[in-house]
């Protein structure tokens, strides 16, 4: 039976008590949660220094039994410090999230690495894996880039490297390569569909990254050859954002709809 959680961007309206109970009305066994920005000016769900929300999800967690698998997010880049990140790891422990999503931004490799390392150190504690996302506009852009990246970092046991199934098909990232990652490192991986091709500048990428990602079936980046090489029991992110169709529909329809999407897909074999 494999676990779904309703990714921040397929319902980023919602706060993180209304997330927990559209999950638990539709049938996600987790969420997660963005706590921090991906970029300066960007949404995300407050929670941080917000002590009612904070008691409001943690109360709707205990009545649901929804849990918090993933927090966002973590970017490093050549000024990074995790100490920055305390207040967001002590909210992502008392919420029990399992696992910190991380982009790698710095272009000095080796210092990425160290960094990176310095990451999974401090999260240790508190009981989390750091899950380095590849994404193609990055300076981590594809899945071997990753695992040279936790390689070079001295695989800290509590690494992790996430697979969206949009960067696959975006990147320079094989079948091959996604059989190839230790089983270890794999503590979920993220679902949706989009257009086939690579012919795509960065902006167009991040847009359909951001916007207007398609419901797994719908397009053509074959997410279940995808999900087929990755472990069978891999938890599903359902991370599928379409800004106009979650608009049109309400967040809470278009999060029925992905996850049921999701299931047809994997669930048939």
């Amino acid at each position: 039976m494999r676990s779904y959680s309703l990714a921040y961007l397929t319902a980023a309206n919602l706060t993180p008590p209304q997330m927990l109970a559209a999950a638990a009305q539709l049938g996600y066994g987790h969420v997660g949660l963005r706590l921090r920005p991906n970029a300066p000016g960007a949404p995300y769900q407050p929670l941080l220094g917000d002590a009612a929300i904070l008691r409001e999800t943690l109360a709707v967690q205990r009545d649901t039994g929804v849990g918090v698998f993933d927090i966002e997010i973590v970017r490093i880049d050549a000024a990074f410090d995790p100490q920055a990140y305390l207040p967001m790891f002590e909210a992502a422990a008392a919420l029990r999230a399992r696992a910190v999503l991380v982009a790698g931004d710095d272009t000095d490799l080796a210092r990425l690495a160290d960094n990176y390392a310095r990451l999974c150190a401090v999260l240790q504690p508190y009981g989390m894996t750091a899950d380095l996302e590849f994404m193609p506009w990055t300076a981590v852009p594809h899945a071997q880039a990753a695992l040279r990246t936790v390689q070079a970092a001295g695989s800290p046991t509590n690494a992790g490297i996430l697979v969206d199934a949009l960067h696959v098909a975006r990147s320079h990232t094989t079948l091959d390569d996604l059989r190839a990652l230790p089983p270890g490192l794999l503590h979920y991986a993220q679902i949706c569909d989009a257009p086939a091709g690579k012919d795509f500048t960065v902006e167009q990428m991040v847009h359909t990254a951001r916007c207007e990602r398609l419901l797994p079936g719908e397009g053509g980046i074959d997410p279940a050859s995808i999900f087929a090489a990755l472990p069978a029991d891999v938890p599903v992110s359902v991370e599928v954002p379409h800004q106009l169709r979650a608009a049109q529909l309400g967040d809470v329809e278009w999060a029925r709809q992905a996850l049921a999407a999701s299931r047809r897909l994997l669930e048939a074999v």
